[in-house]
């Protein structure tokens, strides 16, 4: 498995989509009954490479859907706007507590990449944040049943060097054994891998945005828009903005 992945990144000079990943950046900490904002971005975090909204790359993942979940469990399907390098959306909190909110897109197009020595597949996203509302910190909410998610289930409000707990579930279970990347600007990273429950924890030594990215590949063959595939591509994503 790890070396298909890596396969694919190898390939961003042909391909840039498997290079890039899509994440939700957004400030974490919310106000009561005031707007707040999401952007959703395509591109290389750390090495600063943002797609713009109207280019090819961006194209190709723009059939998503995003929501928020609040504390009380009500979810709300959020609108996006076009803006020049990311998707803009809003919500306003109403109650204190823990927002989760999610991406999911499981509708691009199936492609052969026989010719790079991979495989035919079917690829799909799913990227997550969280936005606190006063002093309760709750664990994120599952939003992704069926694929690969991240799940924060930290106790405290992110600072520098404050500790963050993540899990990683698959088809609500959790991941074991599989590598999770964190990227954070000017090219550093830090691979982790989740333990027996799917769950990694590391602290955050600088004040910035660190996005974070997971892969697997679900073996199972399939059909989608009338084009056969060997195997699903799941990525899951979660960005920290301090």
């Amino acid at each position: 498995m790890k070396k298909s992945i890596l396969t694919i990144l190898l390939l961003f000079v042909f391909t840039p989509i498997f290079a890039h990943y899509i994440w939700i950046e957004t400030t974490p900490i919310g106000t009561l009954n005031n707007e707040h904002s999401i952007k959703i971005r395509f591109g290389e975090y750390t090495h600063g490479v943002i797609e713009k909204v109207n280019g090819k790359s961006f194209s190709s993942v723009k059939d998503f859907s995003v929501w928020v979940i609040a504390p009380n469990g009500t979810k709300t399907a959020l609108q996006v706007t076009p803006q020049l390098n990311y998707y803009k959306a809003v919500f306003t909190p109403t109650e204190k507590g823990t927002y989760t909110i999610a991406l999911d897109n499981k509708k691009m197009n199936v492609l052969d990449f026989t010719k790079y020595n991979y495989t035919i597949f079917k690829p799909q996203y799913h990227a997550k944040a969280k936005v606190i509302v006063g002093d309760v910190v709750a664990n994120q909410k599952e939003t992704n049943s069926d694929s690969i998610e991240i799940v924060d289930i930290s106790k405290t409000p992110f600072t520098q060097n404050s500790k963050v707990i993540l899990k990683v579930l698959y088809k609500g279970k959790p991941l074991a054994k599989n590598e999770v990347s964190i990227f954070v600007q000017d090219g550093w990273t830090k691979k982790a891998t989740t333990n027996k429950n799917g769950e990694i924890t590391f602290k955050l030594p600088f004040k910035t945005t660190y996005t974070l990215e997971t892969t697997f590949e679900e073996k199972t063959p399939g059909k989608f828009k009338g084009k056969d595939y060997k195997l699903i591509w799941h990525c899951a994503t979660y960005c920290i903005n301090l």
